[in-house]
C-alpha cells in the first residue's frame, strides 16, 4: 500500500470512528479518493506537496473524462475533507483545496409517483411473488416504504426486535447512526403483522426458516447475503416487478422515488415541512424544501395544460 493510501485508510476510519459517519459514506470517500490517488500517482505527484492549480487540473481531469457535475462536486468535497485532515494531523502545513471553487449541482427536481399510481404498487404487491411467504414480504415492504418515507439502505436492514409488539411506532437509525421514530399507518401495521405472522412460521426445512436460522435472523427481511438480509439492488428489482405488475414503466420507480412521494403526498396534504424533515431524517431543512419545488412545479403544469385560457 502506497504512502497516500495509508492516509486515506487512516483519514475514513477517523471519519468513521469520531465523525459518525455512515458507512455509506464511507465507501463514497474512498472510492473517490482512489481514483484521486491513482491520478496522482499517473502524474507523479505527491500528495503531501500537490498544489491548488494540481487538484484543479484532476477535476478538469474528471470533466474530461465526462463525469456528471454532481459526481465532480462530491470528489471536490471528498479530496476537501482529506487536505483538512492531512492539516490537522500534521502531514502538510497548508490545506490547497480550501479555496477551490467547486461545480457545484445541478438542482434537479426529484421524481415524483401520484397518489393513484402508489396506490396501484400497493395493490400488484399482494399479487407479485412465487410463494405465500414471498406476496406477504412485497406487501410489508412496500407498505413499510410508502408508509415511513425510509431510504431503502434502513429499511433492507431493520431489524426484527425493532418490530416485535405490533407498534404503532417504528425506531429508524439513519445516516451517521442517528435514530428517529417514524409512526406506521394503519395497512402498514397490518402489512407488517401478517409478514410476522408467516416469518416466525416457517418450517426450518423451508428457505426462509433456513434463512433465519443463519444470520438472517436478526433482519425483518432475511437474505442470503453476505449482510444476512435483502440487499439494495434485490430491492431495486423487486420495485421494478410491482411497478410493472401495476402498468407503470419501471423506469420511473424505485425506492427512492417512493420516499419522494412519501413527502411529497404528506405536503399535498397540508403537513408542516419541518415534520416532513423529521420524518425523513435529514439534517438540514434545505433538503427538505426540494420538494415545494415540486409542488410548485405541479401546479404551473396544471395551470399551463389544464386552464382554459392556456389552450387560447
Amino acid at each position: 500500500m502506497t504512502a497516500l493510501k495509508q492516509r486515506i485508510a487512516t483519514f475514513l476510519d477517523a471519519q468513521a470512528a469520531e465523525a459518525g459517519a455512515a458507512r455509506n459514506t464511507i465507501l463514497s470517500y474512498g472510492r473517490d479518493l482512489a481514483d484521486f490517488a491513482d491520478w496522482l500517482a499517473a502524474e507523479g505527484l505527491d500528495f503531501d506537496r500537490v498544489s491548488r492549480d494540481q487538484i484543479v487540473g484532476y477535476l478538469s481531469h474528471c470533466e474530461a473524462q465526462g463525469l456528471a457535475r454532481s459526481t465532480r462536486a462530491r470528489r471536490l468535497s471528498a479530496i476537501r475533507q482529506l487536505t483538512r485532515f492531512a492539516l490537522e494531523e500534521g502531514w502538510r502545513e497548508d490545506d490547497p483545496a480550501i479555496r477551490i471553487q467547486g461545480p457545484g449541482k445541478t438542482q434537479r427536481l426529484p421524481k415524483v409517483l401520484s397518489q393513484p399510481e402508489v396506490t396501484a404498487l400497493l395493490d400488484a404487491a399482494p399479487k407479485t411473488g412465487r410463494t405465500e411467504a414471498d406476496r406477504a414480504r412485497n406487501r410489508c415492504l412496500i407498505e413499510l416504504l410508502y408508509a415511513t418515507g425510509m431510504r431503502v439502505s434502513e429499511l433492507v436492514s431493520l431489524p426484527v426486535a425493532a418490530t416485535r409488539g405490533d407498534p404503532q411506532l417504528l425506531l429508524i437509525r439513519g445516516k451517521g447512526g442517528k435514530e428517529r421514530m417514524v409512526p406506521l399507518s394503519a395497512p402498514a401495521q397490518a402489512a407488517l403483522h401478517d409478514w410476522l405472522a408467516v416469518r416466525d412460521h416457517a418450517a426450518k426445512d423451508s428457505p426462509l426458516g433456513r434463512l433465519i436460522a443463519d444470520k438472517g435472523g436478526r433482519f425483518l427481511f432475511p437474505a442470503a447475503s453476505k449482510a444476512g438480509h435483502m440487499a439494495r439492488k434485490s430491492m431495486n428489482d423487486l420495485i421494478r416487478d410491482l411497478a410493472l405488475a401495476a402498468g407503470i414503466d419501471p423506469g420511473r420507480v424505485t425506492p427512492h422515488v417512493i420516499r419522494h412521494a412519501f413527502a411529497t403526498h404528506l405536503l399535498e396534504g397540508g403537513a408542516d415541512l419541518r415534520a416532513i424533515q423529521t420524518l425523513l431524517g435529514h439534517a438540514d431543512l434545505s433538503t427538505t424544501e426540494i420538494y415545494t419545488h415540486v409542488l410548485d412545479a405541479r401546479m404551473r403544469d396544471l395551470v399551463l395544460n389544464h386552464h382554459p385560457l392556456a389552450r387560447v
